[in-house]
């Protein structure tokens, strides 16, 4: 299908282009034969077709300044022309094609077999019908009419199999409306800046059009391809596209090709859009992978969360080459197996979420055992007919009965089946599904947006959150209150008057010209409120100190444009500060730099004194202005930056590419004291943290004092507790031994006790959350979030158990490598979401609960009755019907019930936590005990107490019994009773608490009921019931209420008398050991490694066996030359030496390009997680 409309498209674009291709100075396919060169060969290309990237702004009818004047009709034209920005999603999945999969489980083939036979054979009536003597059981009860009712248990199988088959497909059908939905909302939200009429504007990613001037800074995922037109120090990482995992560095003379789908690691700059959609480099592999992906999800124009490439690579591999499908085989049994309804969410994580670990070893035990109780259950009902009939009876096989004996085994197989269905808990992954997608769905209130559903779950678990200061637990509206200026330290913002003109002139260039053009002050929204501040929030605060000294630094940028700047060294976390060049009137050079004060001071020689003259600044006076300034600032909670500049003489002139001489001798303007407060919500936030079990620690980039002061404004370290803080170099020089290396033991002596790392390097925070995460050093395997919102936090991102990334401040690679976004960026939101994560496993064991108490009964009542009656109390359609409450409705009812604070109360269960509890074996068992004694009293000794006609060993086709439908009604009553003791599962006495917070539970309970009402009272033969008087029904729902006094009496036992309980559903040390260290080294590839990189390799060539046969097409077509092709070819080779010498970081970018052609996704983004992000 998704080549289908992917060709389509194609062909339209293609028809379009031709007729207008003049309009514009070059043709679609030019552009796009252009930017499939690199390097040299395209700035070659470019200077002998075009001239200069000018010269292609001109023809794209653009302005290298101004941009698109941006009216409608010229856009409505590009578009035409070029094509627009978005990749024709896959068609979803119909909902005959969920139905047809819902169809595929086991347990309803079974059934539905079963029930077709039974059809059949009601309706073969053998010539002897008056034959008496067939079998014993028959005792002439059989009327006519009842012979020819013997469809109806068929039919009513099948109905129900249609039933349970219908709601399956509803759920995942809604599921992937929903994912969609969201998905489309993450579309809408994704913008960038483009330059339109001469005005800086953000428009979504699908509005971008060929001829636009987008700006392009560090953290940005490119949306579209481009030439690069100006900018300063922009490296870009194109390992999503190339595999290599070098960042390039693009300049106009040396490599002007910026590709979409790749990531922007530093600098900024501006590009020309010449490709988009289909026609860019990204989409074009999509459109060989046929809409990019066939298996899975629909996928989002730029490869947001792509969780299936893995899949659609599998089954393209298939196609390719039939040894690359055997390749993929084992793969796909090892991983694809229980995942089921996870979406292959599981793909990118090795190890199955906890839960899932837990709940498949569980269903898998469940099983087994009802396979077991199912067959002894039909080899003791054949037994003991064929020895009542032949051996006790000593009747003759006769051929004409014949059909009725085969019709009583039928009866005994569908008993067997049906035993089996009701053991077997296929209301789990239901429960799981539906309790995931309702609380995703919630959590986008408390402004969580979930991209892994898993992560939800695991949050719940969470032992330990590392988060970022800046923007989490402060407000990131970063606001001057201290400065130090001309030997003086004001404490407030001083007054203009008392700075020196030149000092001030000196000051306001040095904000105005050192800071991205793009970070501004724009006026308030509303009337009284702040003004805005966009941009990198740090330069948004410095401008503000411009602003308060009644100082603007509008004209200064106008006067010194973007284009005009002469050099810029942008911040990175190596060099800590930034600078900018320019070049003065008379020729000379100035630079001005900023920067963490700690650093810049270190580099500066001279300073400004009162009078605006430069003084000799000696280490002796950096150390007094340390411990007279800087401390106090910072213990004040303030981050201090640093301003700066340095003059250069016009000849000779200096290298500007030997950094540490050029940032050296500089002359300080003024030390400021930064602002962040912390977000009035985060105290309250992180006392509920401490309170649940969870430790927060705080990693920062910041000056150690001003961390300590905000986590002491926190509460993250409390005055007087026996704590760590350490600075980075320090936190390095303890965890590793004298050659450098990281001991884990010496992580272990350490991360217990720290609270605070600061002046951390990404690499440390990697370092830290890795340390975490594999230490042995409690019994718990530590379950570690991170919050990260820069390009930088990408690898602990990745390695974290959960990591979430911030919405709105947070760069696109911060997302991509994220399991949680942030919509407001507030550390209270982790809150939410560690709430929601519990209560999803609260949800889950209240399910299993209420389910598992259902299944022994069930089972033990189906198994005896049929050993003792040969005949199951309760029918197979009742049982069905038993099965639709507990599964579908039960998971419903229970598995949407909302968090609550009391939830916050308890310690986080950990990884080798059992599913189910002792308590909860405890209300299991004791319900059973229950329920199992008054439904064989009622088999037993019913007919008596009801004086009515007993049921028991009544003849094949009898009509139904009241004494069964007793036994099916009480049944039924005391499980929806039970239903509402399921609510509460840590042993709590009032399970009534806070039942009318969910509507849809009290919906579901009284819906069952009056459905139970019409199936007893009209249900009839089919359901094998008959009408029930009042004073009967009174006393079904008096046992039924029994069920709540007895879940008091059970409360009151206390779980420790009780030591023979087992606890069931736990994960083992042995599966414990998760298998993600694998790939820490290259050396302990186990099997399915080299089986995934021998695929890898295979995928590769089928891959560009594609690309080689298209472009030879193609070639042929234009009749041109074969270098493309050949091009292609060699890189080939290279790339499958690559791989044949897969050394780790190659590997993980080969597998960045494996998973998806476009940019990183959280496929990709999931292999190198667990993969020691080089």
């Amino acid at each position: 299908m998704g080549d289908m409309t992917n060709s389509d498209f194609y062909s339209k674009n293609q028809r379009n282009e031709s007729s207008h291709g003049g309009e514009f100075g070059c043709t679609m396919e030019e552009l796009r034969s252009l930017m499939e060169l690199r390097g040299t060969e395209a700035v070659v290309k470019i200077k002998e077709t075009y001239g200069d990237t000018e010269a292609i702004c001109r023809r794209l009818k653009t302005s290298p300044v101004e941009g698109l004047p941006g009216t409608a009709p010229d856009l409505e034209k590009r578009k035409q022309i070029f094509g627009q920005n978005f990749i024709p999603p896959k068609k979803p999945k119909t909902f005959l094609q969920l139905v047809w999969e819902a169809l595929q489980d086991v347990t309803l083939i079974i059934l539905e077999i079963a029930a077709i036979i039974s059809l059949g054979l009601s309706f073969y009536h053998p010539p002897g019908e008056s034959n008496e003597g067939c079998a014993t059981a028959q005792g002439g009860a059989e009327d006519e009419g009842e012979a020819e009712a013997g469809w109806i248990e068929g039919a009513a199988i099948l109905l129900s199999v249609i039933c349970v088959v219908l709601v399956t497909a509803f759920n995942d059908w809604s599921k992937e409306k929903q994912f969609r939905g969201l998905q489309s909302r993450i579309e809408q939200e994704q913008k960038f800046t483009v330059v339109r009429a001469g005005q800086v504007v953000q428009i979504p990613v699908a509005e971008i059009v060929v001829g636009d001037i987008a700006q392009v800074k560090y953290g940005d995922l490119l949306p579209a391809d481009g030439l690069f037109i100006q900018g300063n120090d922009l490296k870009i990482d194109e390992s999503s596209l190339t595999g290599e995992s070098d960042q390039v560095r693009k300049s106009v003379d040396k490599d002007p090709m910026l590709l979409s789908g790749t990531h922007v690691m530093e600098g900024s700059g501006r590009m020309v859009v010449t490709a988009v959609g289909v026609n860019s480099q990204t989409g074009i592999i999509f459109t060989l992978l046929g809409a990019g992906g066939e298996e899975e999800e629909k996928k989002d124009k730029k490869g947001k969360m792509q969780d299936g490439n893995v899949d659609a690579s599998q089954s393209k591999a298939k196609q390719q080459d039939g040894a690359a499908a055997m390749e993929m085989q084992p793969l796909k049994s090892a991983e694809g197996g229980d995942a089921d309804d996870k979406k292959k969410a599981n793909m990118h994580k090795k190890e199955k979420s906890v839960l899932q670990g837990k709940l498949t070893k569980l269903a898998v035990q469940i099983g087994k055992a009802g396979l077991v109780m199912s067959a002894i259950t039909v080899i003791i009902l054949v037994l003991y007919f064929t020895v009542d009939t032949f051996v006790v009876n000593k009747k003759p096989w006769l051929p004409e009965c014949t059909p009725v004996y085969v019709q009583y085994f039928v009866k005994f197989f569908i008993i067997g089946v049906t035993v089996l269905v009701v053991a077997v808990p296929e209301g789990l992954p239901l429960a799981v599904t539906i309790s995931l997608a309702y609380s995703v769905k919630k959590m986008m209130k408390d402004n969580n947006l979930v991209r892994h559903l898993d992560a939800c779950e695991t949050m719940g678990n969470a032992t330990a959150i590392c988060s970022d200061k800046t923007g989490t637990l402060t407000t990131n509206r970063m606001t001057v209150v201290q400065a130090y200026v001309g030997d003086v330290h004001y404490k407030e913002i001083p007054d203009p008057s008392s700075i020196n003109a030149k000092t001030m002139e000196l000051l306001i260039n040095a904000i105005a010209i050192n800071s991205a053009y793009t970070t501004k002050i724009l006026p308030p929204e509303k009337e009284g409120a702040l003004p805005r501040q966009v941009g990198n929030k740090t330069e948004c605060g410095l401008l503000g100190f411009v602003l308060d000294l009644k100082q603007d630094y509008e004209p200064v940028r106008s006067q010194m444009p973007e284009e005009k700047l002469y050099k810029v060294y942008t911040f990175n976390s190596v060099r800590k500060s930034m600078s900018t060049v320019i070049k003065l009137p008379d020729e000379s050079f100035r630079m001005y730099s900023k920067g963490a004060s700690e650093i810049v001071l270190k580099k500066c020689c001279k300073i400004l004194n009162g009078a605006g003259d430069p003084r000799v600044f000696r280490p002796r006076d950096r150390d007094e202005m340390v411990k007279k300034v800087i401390e106090p600032m910072a213990c004040d909670g303030l981050r201090t930056i640093c301003v700066a500049y340095r003059d250069f003489p016009s000849s000779p002139e200096p290298d500007w590419d030997n950094e540490n001489d050029i940032l050296n001798d500089l002359t300080c303007i003024c030390v400021v004291g930064i602002e962040d407060p912390v977000r009035p919500e985060v105290p309250e936030a992180i006392r509920k943290c401490q309170r649940a079990g969870i430790t927060v620690r705080m990693v920062t980039g910041d000056n150690i004092n001003t961390a300590r002061a905000i986590a002491i404004k926190c509460g993250i370290i409390h005055p007087g507790e026996d704590f760590l803080c350490l600075e980075g170099k320090e936190f390095n020089r303890r965890i590793r031994n004298e050659k450098g290396e990281i001991e884990q033991e010496r992580i272990d002596k350490i991360w217990p006790k720290l609270r605070v790392l600061a002046r951390s390097s990404p690499t440390d925070k990697h370092t830290l959350v890795k340390g975490i995460i594999d230490s042995t050093h409690t019994e718990q395997r530590q379950v570690v979030a991170v919050t990260g919102d820069g390009t930088n936090d990408g690898p602990a991102l990745k390695k974290a158990d959960v990591g979430f990334a911030m919405g709105i401040a947070g760069t696109d690679v911060a997302k991509e490598a994220s399991d949680i976004i942030l919509t407001d960026d507030n550390f209270s939101s982790i809150v939410k979401a560690v709430m929601w994560g519990r209560n999803v496993y609260d949800s889950i064991s209240k399910f299993l609960q209420f389910q598992l108490t259902v299944n022994v009964v069930a089972v033990i009542v189906a198994f005896t009755g049929a050993c003792i009656t040969q005949d199951s109390p309760l029918k197979a359609v009742q049982m069905l019907w038993v099965n639709l409450i507990m599964d579908t409705f039960a998971s419903l009812a229970l598995a949407t019930e909302p968090p609550t604070e009391t939830l916050l109360l308890r310690k986080p269960y950990g990884r080798n936590k059992p599913l189910i509890s002792r308590t909860m074996m405890k209300n299991i068992l004791g319900h059973a005990v229950y329920q199992l004694t008054l439904i064989f009293t009622l088999l037993f000794v019913g007919e008596k107490m009801f004086q009515i006609d007993s049921g028991r060993n009544a003849p094949l086709h009898s009509p139904p019994s009241e004494h069964y439908t007793i036994i099916f009604n009480t049944f039924v009553m005391m499980q929806l009773f039970n239903e509402i003791n399921a609510r509460k599962i840590h042993g709590e006495r009032n399970v009534f608490d806070g039942i009318f917070r969910n509507p849809i539970f009290c919906t579901i309970v009284l819906g069952t009921f009056a459905i139970q009402i019409v199936i007893v009272q009209f249900g009839g033969k089919p359901f094998s019931c008959s009408p029930l008087q009042l004073d009967q029904w009174m006393w079904c729902i008096f046992i039924g209420l029994g069920e709540l006094v007895w879940g008091q009496v059970i409360a009151t036992i206390p779980t420790s008398r009780l030591k023979f309980l087992k606890e069931a559903g736990r994960l083992t040390q042995k599966e414990e050991i998760p298998e993600e260290e694998l790939n820490e080294d290259v050396e302990e590839i186990d099997h399915a490694e080299r089986e995934l990189r021998r695929g890898q390799i295979l995928w590769f060539r089928g891959l560009n066996r594609i690309q080689t046969q298209i472009e030879v097409v193609n070639t042929f077509k234009s009749g041109a030359s074969f270098q493309g092709a050949l091009r292609r070819q060699s890189s080939v080779t290279s790339q499958s030496q690559d791989v044949a010498n897969l050394s780790s970081p190659s590997r993980v970018s080969l597998s960045n390009a494996l998973s998806s052609p476009t940019s990183l996704p959280p496929a990709a983004a999931g292999h190198s997680r667990r993969e020691g992000v080089p």
